[in-house]
């Protein structure tokens, strides 16, 4: 039988979140039945619209090797799994001294970050919407030119 350490490590949001899924935690309407806190349910609520709801172990896996490479902190690497930045903007915060530290290698973090990591939900249907609103507007200039060169 293994113990495991009681306090051993800050925890992703990620590593929450299927904690919480494991315990029973749903958006199910029928929720008040299940063995869960209300405290809990407002935890996962908050983290299936968050970064993590589209990560996996994999991803997070991929990431914790990539990040080698830059002589990151845990902390700093935790919050790079947790927020997912998208832009340096969003990285400045994070790291400390980043400019100084990192200098051009913040876009390369930047972008193995967006390409490892997916995207949280929030972001995924604002792509989506941008892409649906490309494709609209294809089909409405095809249909400007057959009208007009049936005139």
């Amino acid at each position: 039988m293994k113990i495991k350490k009681a306090n051993a490590g800050a925890l992703t949001n990620f590593e929450v979140l299927d904690f919480l899924r494991s315990r029973g935690a749903a958006k199910d309407p029928t929720r008040v039945i299940a063995p869960i806190a209300a405290s809990e349910f407002k935890v996962y609520d908050y983290l299936v619209e968050s970064a993590a709801c589209n990560q996996t172990r994999e991803s997070i896996n991929e990431l914790l090797e990539k990040c080698k490479k830059y002589d990151l902190a845990k902390a700093e690497i935790l919050n790079i799994i947790n927020i997912r930045p998208a832009s340096p903007v969003e990285i400045d915060p994070i790291i400390e001294e980043s400019e100084k530290r990192m200098g051009e290698g913040i876009e390369d973090l930047i972008e193995m970050v967006t390409t490892v990591l997916p995207p949280p939900p929030t972001q995924m249907n604002t792509e989506e919407e941008v892409v649906a609103g490309d494709e609209e507007i294809a089909d409405g200039e095809q249909t400007a030119t057959a009208m007009a060169t049936e005139n």
